[in-house]
Order: C-alpha cells, then sequence, then structure tokens
C-alpha cells in the first residue's frame, strides 16, 4: 500500500486536532461541575459562579476562559439541553401600509386583512403574502388599479402611475424580500450579541416567519426585550479620538484615584488631579502599553503582581487598548477617526460597567457617548471591538439625522472593482445630509458619520467632500457580503417591517433527562453489542473493525465539535446510521478477503485484493448516501439539517478510517507476521453456499408489499396518524407541581393513558414548572373542551400522590399553533423526493441501466410507504406511542439514506456479475446468483444496526421508542427491499435491455 506515512500522519493530526477540539467540552463541564458542588442547589449561586468565571482562564495550557470554552463546547440541541424557543412573525401588512403611505382607501385596507386571514391559514400558508394580497385586492375590485395607492412620491422613481397591477406585485415583493432579509440580519446581529452558545436561528420565508432556537438560555425576559425592539437606524456625528482621547484618560484616572483614595478622597478632588494629570496622558498611553504587553508575554508571579498593581491604577485601560500607533520618533502616536479604543468580546461588559458609572458619567461631556462596533476586528487574533466616540446633536442630544430619510440602498462596485454601498435620501434628508456632510468635510481632520442601528455602529466613514443630490456611496474595506448587510441595515427606516413575538416557551430538554442518560447509555450497549459481534463473526480482523468503528466515532464528534454543529436527536439517528455505514465498509471488505482466500490466495494477496474489488460498492453506496445528505441539507430545515450534517461528516469520517486506517492497521500486523482470521469456526460458512430463489418468488414479495402498502394506505385515510403536537396543535399547561421533585417520566406515566397515549409533551420550565402539551381533543376547539381537557388532565395527575395537583397549580393554559409543523412537514416531503429524484440520477449515470434507477427509486419510495403504514396500522395497538413527529421525520430520512446504501451495495454485485456473464446463462439465474453472493453482507451489516436499535427500544426510556422502532421497523423494511423489490424491478423492467 502506498502513502502509508502521509496516511499515519493525517491520522495523528486529525486525532490531535479532535482532542483539542472536544477537549473544550470536558473542561466546560469541569467548571459547570464545580459551580454545582460551590451552589449545592441554590441556582442563583450557581450563576454567580459561572458569571464570575467567564474572564477566568480556566484552560491552563493555552490561558482560555471560561467564555472562550463555552463558545467551543460541543452544543446540544433544544431537545437534549433545553433552553428558549421562539417564533416572530414579520409583519408585512404593515410594511405594505407604510409603503401606500397609510392609504385609507376601503378595498386597500379589506384585501390586507384578508390576505392576513389566509396566510394564518395552516393550508395556505405556503403561498406569497403579497400574491395574498394582490389576489384579494382584484377580487374586491377586478378593474381597481394599485398603482393608484403605491405610486408616492418616495416611489415614483421606481412606480409609474400607469403601471400595471403585475408591476406594482412585483415592486412589493421585490421591497418585501429585502425587508424580510433585514429582519433576518438584525435579528441575527441581536442574537450573537447576546452570547448564546451555538444559536440557531432560520428564515422560512415562505411564511415569513424566523424561528429562534436558544439553547441553555433562561432569561425570557431579556431575550424577549431583545428580540421585539423595533430596529432603530440613525446617523450620528462622532468625535476624533484627539479629542475623545483626554475623556477616556480622565475616566480610567478617576477610577484609578477611587480605588487608591476611595475613603480619602472626595469626588471634586479627584475630578481636579484627573485634570492635572491630562497633560501626561500620552505617556500614560505609552507606559500602559509596555506593560500590557509584558504582562501578557510574561506569567512569571512577579509579573502576575504587577498586572494585579495596573489593572488598580488603570481600571479602564487594563481592560481596553487606546487607540495608539507607533511613530517615527518611536513614540506612540494618536491614530485619527472616531475609534478611541479596542477590547476583547470578554472585556466589553467590564468596559461598559466602567463607561455608565456615575463617576465616568461626571467626566464625560454632555453631548458625546460611547458605541461599540457590530462586528468583530477582522485582523485580531482573538474576538476584539472597536469602541466609537459618537457625538450627540440638537436640544434633546439625539442624531443628526434618523433612518427614515432612506428611501433605498444598495449593494454596488465602484470604478476600482471594489464593494459599496450606494445610499439614497428623500428631499427633506438630502437636504440635511448636506449640511452635515458639509460640516464634517470642513473640518481640519475629515470627520466621519457613524451609521447606527440598535446602538451598534455598522459603519463610519469618513466623509471627503460635501455630498448632495441624496445620493452617497460608502466605501471601506468590505467584503460583498458586507455591503449586502449594510444595504438592508439602511433599509430599516424606509422598510419598517417588525418582526413580532407569536410564539415562545422556555423550557427544559424535551426528552427529559432520565430519558436522555437512558438514551445515551443505551447507544453505548448497543455500540458494545455490535463490536462483540464484529469480534464474535470475523474473529481477529473483527478487532480490526472495532478499532476503526471507535476511531470513527471519535473522528466525528471531533469534527461536529470544530464546525460548532448542533447534536439533537435527528443528529443522533445520523450518528446511528453513521455506525451502520462505518460496519458496512468493514462487512465488504471482509465478505470480499474471505471469497479471495476461499479461491486460494495467499493472506497479503487476499487482503489487498479485497480491498481492491470491495472499493466499486463502497464509493458507489457512501456516494449515494453523502448525496441524500447533501439534498437533505440544502433543501431541509431545523431537524433535516442537522440529520444531514451529521450524516455527511459521518460518511466521509468512514471512508477514512474503513479503507485507509484499517488498511493501514491490516498492513501492520501482516508486516509483524500476525496471522490474521476472518472468521471462526461457527461463522466461516454462513451463506457461503446460499442459493434462495428470490427472483422466482418476486411476485410473492411483490403481493406481500403490495398488500400491506395498500392496507396502509386505507388506513391513513380511514385511520389517519396519531400526530404529535408539534404537527397537529395542541393546548398547553404551565403547572407548578407540589412535589418538587417530579420527573417528566413520571408525569408521562399518568397522562399519557388518560390522553389516549398520543401528541403528549412534557418538558421542564424551571425548577418548580413543568410545561404539559397535549392534542387531546384538539379538534374540538370550544370553551367546553378546554374545561374537559383540563379536567382530564388533573384527574389523570391525580391517579399518583407524587404527580397530584390542584385546580389552583395549574398556572397557563393556552392554545398551541400548528402552523410551523405544517411547513416542516411540507419541506420534509418535498426534500426526500427530490433527494430520491438525484440519488436516481447517479445511479443511472454510474450503472448506465435506466432500470437500476428506477429500481433504486421504487425501493426508496417503498421502504417509506411501509412504514407510514406500519405507523397507521398498528397506532393504539401496539403498547407504546407511535406518533408522527419532527423525530419521526429523522427516522425516516435515516431509514431512506441506509435503503440506498443497502439497495447501492446489491446493485453493484450484480453489475459485476452481467459483465461476467457466460452466453449460456439465464439473466434471471446470474441475478439470483448475485444477490446470494452478497447475502452475507446484507444480513450481516442489517444485524450489526439492529442489535443498536433493539438496545436503544428496550433500554432507550418510553419517550423515544417511538423513535427508535421507527428506525428498527425501517432497517428491516430496507434490509428486505433491497434484496426483494429492488432487484426484481431491474429483472421485470429490464429482461431484452440486460441480455
Amino acid at each position: 500500500m502506498q502513502g502509508k506515512g502521509v496516511i499515519k500522519f493525517f491520522a495523528i493530526l486529525l486525532a490531535v486536532v479532535c482532542i483539542y477540539q472536544l477537549s473544550f467540552t470536558w473542561v466546560a463541564q469541569k467548571v459547570e461541575s464545580d459551580a454545582k458542588a460551590y451552589a449545592k442547589g441554590n441556582a442563583e449561586k450557581e450563576k454567580a459562579y459561572l458569571d464570575s468565571m467567564s474572564t477566568q482562564p480556566v484552560y491552563p495550557i493555552f490561558k482560555h476562559t471560561y467564555a472562550f470554552v463555552l463558545q467551543r463546547e460541543l452544543a446540544l440541541g433544544l431537545d437534549l439541553k433545553g433552553g428558549m424557543n421562539v417564533t416572530m412573525q414579520i409583519q408585512l401588512d404593515e410594511l405594505v401600509r407604510k409603503i401606500a403611505n397609510d392609504n385609507p382607501d376601503a378595498t386597500f385596507n379589506q384585501a390586507l386583512a384578508n390576505a392576513d386571514k389566509l396566510q394564518a391559514n395552516a393550508k395556505t400558508s405556503q403561498k406569497d403574502y403579497i400574491a395574498l394580497f394582490v389576489s384579494e385586492y382584484e377580487k374586491l375590485n377586478p378593474d381597481g388599479k394599485l398603482a393608484a395607492i403605491f405610486s408616492t412620491k418616495d416611489n415614483q422613481d421606481h412606480l409609474k402611475f400607469n403601471a400595471t397591477n403585475s408591476e406594482v406585485e412585483a415592486y412589493l415583493r421585490d421591497l418585501a424580500s429585502t425587508a424580510v432579509k433585514q429582519s433576518f440580519t438584525v435579528l441575527n446581529t441581536r442574537i450573537n450579541q447576546f452570547g448564546v452558545t451555538q444559536p440557531n436561528i432560520q428564515l422560512e420565508a415562505s411564511s415569513n416567519r424566523i424561528l429562534i432556537e436558544l439553547p441553555g438560555v433562561k432569561e425570557p425576559d431579556r431575550v424577549r426585550k431583545l428580540l421585539s425592539g423595533t430596529a432603530k437606524l440613525e446617523f450620528y456625528q462622532t468625535f476624533d479620538n484627539s479629542e475623545a482621547y483626554q475623556t477616556i484618560i480622565a475616566i480610567d484616572n478617576l477610577l484609578g484615584a477611587k480605588n487608591k483614595t476611595i475613603a480619602k478622597t472626595d469626588t471634586t478632588k479627584t475630578t481636579a488631579t484627573a485634570a492635572a494629570k491630562t497633560d501626561t496622558a500620552k505617556k500614560a498611553g505609552s507606559l500602559l502599553s509596555k506593560v500590557q504587553k509584558s504582562a501578557e508575554k510574561d506569567t512569571s508571579a512577579s509579573a502576575l503582581a504587577g498586572k494585579s498593581q495596573l489593572a488598580a491604577q488603570h481600571p479602564l485601560l487594563s481592560v481596553m487598548s487606546l487607540n495608539l500607533y507607533p511613530g517615527q520618533n518611536g513614540q506612540q502616536q494618536l491614530g485619527s477617526g472616531p475609534v478611541v479604543g479596542y477590547a476583547l468580546l470578554k472585556d466589553t461588559a467590564k468596559v461598559n460597567s466602567y463607561l455608565h458609572s456615575k463617576l465616568a458619567q461626571s467626566a464625560i461631556p454632555r453631548n458625546m457617548k460611547f458605541l461599540w462596533d457590530v462586528k468583530p476586528m477582522k485582523d485580531a487574533k482573538q474576538k476584539a471591538f472597536a469602541l466609537y466616540a459618537i457625538k450627540l446633536s440638537g436640544a434633546e442630544n439625539g442624531p443628526v439625522l434618523s433612518g427614515s430619510v432612506i428611501t433605498d440602498a444598495r449593494a454596488d462596485v465602484n470604478q476600482k472593482g471594489s464593494p459599496e454601498v450606494v445610499m439614497i435620501m428623500n428631499s427633506e434628508g438630502a437636504q440635511k445630509w448636506r449640511a452635515v456632510t458639509a460640516e464634517a468635510a470642513a473640518a481640519t481632520n475629515k470627520r466621519a458619520i457613524a451609521i447606527v442601528l440598535d446602538d451598534n455602529v455598522y459603519s463610519a466613514p469618513n466623509v471627503q467632500n460635501e455630498i448632495s443630490g441624496g445620493v452617497s456611496s460608502i466605501e471601506g474595506s468590505f467584503t460583498q457580503e458586507d455591503t449586502r448587510d449594510l444595504a438592508n441595515v439602511l433599509k430599516a427606516g424606509r422598510l419598517p417591517a417588525p418582526a413580532h413575538i407569536v410564539s415562545e416557551d422556555v423550557v427544559g430538554p424535551s426528552l427529559g433527562k432520565q430519558a436522555i442518560a437512558a438514551s445515551l447509555l443505551s447507544c453505548v450497549l448497543g455500540l458494545v453489542v455490535v463490536l462483540v459481534f464484529m469480534i464474535a463473526y470475523y474473529n481477529r480482523a473483527g478487532t480490526v473493525a472495532v478499532v476503526a468503528v471507535i476511531i470513527n466515532i471519535f473522528f466525528l464528534m471531533g469534527v461536529l465539535t470544530s464546525l460548532g454543529a448542533v447534536l439533537t436527536v435527528p443528529g443522533v439517528a445520523g450518528i446511528v446510521l453513521t455506525l451502520g455505514i462505518a460496519v458496512d465498509a468493514n462487512v465488504l471488505v471482509y465478505e470480499r478477503v474471505r471469497e479471495e482466500l476461499a479461491l486460494g490466495k495467499s493472506l497479503k494477496i487476499a487482503v489487498a485484493d479485497g480491498f481492491k474489488h470491495a472499493l466499486p460498492s463502497i464509493l458507489d453506496s457512501q456516494i449515494s448516501t453523502f448525496l441524500t445528505g447533501l439534498i437533505l441539507f440544502i433543501f431541509g430545515s431545523g431537524p433535516i439539517q442537522g440529520f444531514a450534517t451529521t450524516l455527511m461528516i459521518g460518511i466521509i469520517t468512514s471512508l477514512f478510517c474503513s479503507l485507509l486506517i484499517s488498511r493501514v492497521i491490516f498492513e501492520w500486523m501482516l508486516e509483524k507476521g500476525w496471522d490474521i482470521k476472518f472468521s471462526n469456526p461457527w461463522s466461516s460458512h454462513t451463506f457461503k453456499n446460499a442459493n434462495y430463489a428470490f427472483v422466482k418468488n418476486r411476485f410473492k414479495f411483490y403481493i406481500f408489499s403490495g398488500t400491506f402498502i395498500i392496507a396502509g394506505i386505507i388506513s391513513i385515510f380511514v385511520r389517519g396518524f396519531s400526530y404529535g403536537v408539534d404537527f397537529e396543535g395542541g393546548r398547553n399547561f404551565i403547572i407548578t407541581f407540589p412535589n418538587k421533585n417530579i420527573t417528566t417520566e413520571q408525569i408521562h406515566s399518568v397522562v399519557d393513558p388518560s390522553l389516549l397515549g398520543r401528541g403528549t409533551e412534557v418538558k421542564t420550565v424551571n425548577a418548580d414548572k413543568i410545561s404539559i402539551t397535549t392534542n387531546y381533543l384538539i379538534q374540538q376547539n370550544t370553551p367546553a373542551v378546554d374545561v374537559q381537557v383540563r379536567k382530564t388532565l388533573i384527574e389523570a395527575l391525580a391517579t399518583k400522590p407524587e404527580t397530584k395537583i390542584s385546580d389552583s397549580d395549574i398556572q397557563g393554559q393556552s392554545k398551541v399553533s400548528a402552523t410551523i409543523a405544517e411547513e416542516l412537514k411540507t419541506s420534509a416531503v418535498y426534500t426526500v423526493l427530490i433527494a430520491i429524484l438525484v440519488i436516481s440520477a447517479y445511479i443511472f449515470i454510474r450503472f448506465r441501466k435506466w432500470q437500476f434507477s428506477l429500481g433504486a427509486m421504487v425501493a426508496t419510495a417503498h421502504d417509506a410507504l411501509l412504514v407510514l403504514s406500519f405507523f397507521s396500522l398498528f397506532n393504539g395497538i401496539l403498547p407504546f406511542s407511535l406518533d408522527i413527529d419532527q423525530a419521526f421525520i429523522a427516522a425516516i430520512l435515516t431509514v431512506i439514506g441506509y435503503s440506498i446504501n443497502d439497495t447501492v451495495v446489491v446493485f453493484d454485485r450484480i453489475r459485476e456479475f452481467l459483465d461476467h456473464k457466460s452466453k449460456d446463462e439465464q439473466t434471471e439465474d446470474v441475478i439470483n446468483r448475485a444477490i446470494n453472493s452478497t447475502l452475507s453482507r446484507t444480513i450481516i451489516t442489517a444485524l450489526t444496526v439492529i442489535f443498536v436499535l433493539i438496545v436503544l427500544f428496550i433500554f432507550g426510556g418510553d419517550v423515544i421508542k417511538g423513535f427508535s422502532f421507527a428506525l428498527l421497523i425501517g432497517v428491516i423494511f430496507g434490509t428486505y427491499s433491497s434484496i426483494c423489490v429492488a432487484t426484481p424491478v431491474i429483472v421485470d423492467f429490464g429482461k431484452k435491455d440486460l441480455k
């Protein structure tokens, strides 16, 4: 084998990187464990401890702070960690009214009201809002002209008075699209500044909703205030650094003097001392810069003591670097522009506390304030933000201009080919802008105008000349993405499409702590069972597979962590499928090696030929599955993307471990002269002479599958499914339980039987509150039924003393909308269909026969329909929940991925046998022989995955029983279809062509 040195080097390098990435999780958990031990159950003390550790180095080797480590740990989703889930609706009706200058036309306003109702309907929520509005307007007024309403003074450059309704619709849709993207940009920025580890924010463009998941967040009031505030765009004049510098030094000296003489010196004397020291500010700044650099490099006890003393003497400047640069004489010089200094992300809160203190406010001029840049510096090694000196104007000390004067903004490219932003103002704004820019350009040092949104500086370009006409060009060190973001920000005033919170939920892990622990334990047990089986079946070669699988899981988790991926239940499903794929590749190789050994080849040659001949099958199956994951990632959303991410990464790591790491291990064992065996006596002849008549009995398989699917379809139309709350909606109850130690599993055990055991979600809200959401009697939407469901819930909880509550313990009751789930379901269906088509196209290109594509397509659809039929037919019969929810979607996707992988391997062996078919042989016989020859690999691979799923089903807890059961029957059906459905389709549709 060539390139062993390169493979070893890359494997070691990848292992080191993965260890480093995973170490952040270990360190973060150690700090959180210490916090729990310190707090002894007191949530406030635990939070205070973690806050105090935020800026402290907790990773001694690299001196990383807790905040730094926390941002890089393995992120868990809401279902595994808990947090806050917020849905925000972008109000396009308000945008349309604003564009029409609040036109009082009755037909116009009635059309908007009708469009709102239609979009709120789950069945029509996929339709475009603007299209709904225009359609309703034309229904109400068939001869009406929308141009008469929208061709206002501000819109006249884009929309003529005689424009057709179609042109108006296109114009409105363009503005609506921009407004939605602008709202998304603003909310995304706000969330990132909130400091949440791995937030998940998704734009559902069809419904103009933004779905936000904030894992680990337990401060709903702060989040609510942060997200629901109206975007405020403003333009401010700025101070030059040379003017604001003295204020920063004065504040620092005031704070330092307070530390020295807090008991002796009054405020007046301190201010006088600060003024006296202003003349030596540059020297102090220079000295401080040198001390800071020295302290950063020297970690000796004396250096640390000096750093502590420096922080006491210069509190502000110990956490903030001044805007200085080395001059020609070696002395520190003041940098030009409105930036007065820089601070690391972890220190910005400390700087704010100093600047907002009463002592600092006494030194800051009345017309000055300080604002941070919205993005970190591009060239900084760590996240460092610039601090701007903003000049307040007018009697109210506000901006010189508001964002409402902006009529348009667009990303563009200047004559030099550099990205820029073109900003256009209305006549009122243009007049004011001319005066402001004239003043800024006339200054000795050209002044900057700060563009501020939500009190964050998005850009502060220098003004070179007076700008008249209201058209401005903003240039800087922008990327094209930067200019697009800035253009969207500038439209915040022109396009006021506010985003309102329509639903929010602060939850504990939706699976419950016990269920999560049980699931993780069952996964470990399942993995152990698989590894033991591999050793028992393949002897010493099985140990190589064990090592490869363990390395693969290690690499997979390391890569997931380094990419910042969020691990959820669908992600766990992806890991389960990855485990099957990893074992599958080893099984393919081992079965080929056994075949080569049976031909009398030496061990060394048999191993080399086994890897060589198994390679096409492995690559075809893995590429097919990878394409499935890629399609799911591109077109899917939410849990679908989480599953796809894990699957794609898992395929890459599986290929590396199964083909390269395993091969290197085998080469090393052969060099050492080890006797490598690929079977034990009991397994050496398993399926060796198999000769089952799969092709001959294909019509029996057709009848079985057809009967099952037809029965399932009938059941789907007659009985339907048991939908989870996220698909059907439900009633939510927030309950304070007298028993503070109650678990979600205990609640499930008493409420599920009374609420028909279907569609019930139980989540921890905080230490003493539980959220119970049920779709029991959800189709009956009357006040009487609301009372009945409440009464049924209380009676169910009263069946056991530990869960008993009174009516007064229910703190809140509300209805939960299912609109989001409807969109997710539609997205999943379309995504799966696209994936099937793409995979079919790949198989057609790879196998050059359309019959193979058809067989794969039929088998994949067959498996999905069988699982759906099973869940409908046996719903309410089996003693556990068979709900259709987001976890079920992940299970279906796993089944499809596994089925495609399995089918392609069988197809590959059929193609190989057909290529060597003699003239006398019948095509059906050759295909049947090919299926039997790969039967050992098919069954062994299926068994390894089934072992994991059986353990998960038995020991994983009641909450995920339906999920693990869907995977279990899906893998069984997938194995069955690869042999008994996909291949017969090839036979029946390709009799002439294959001959």
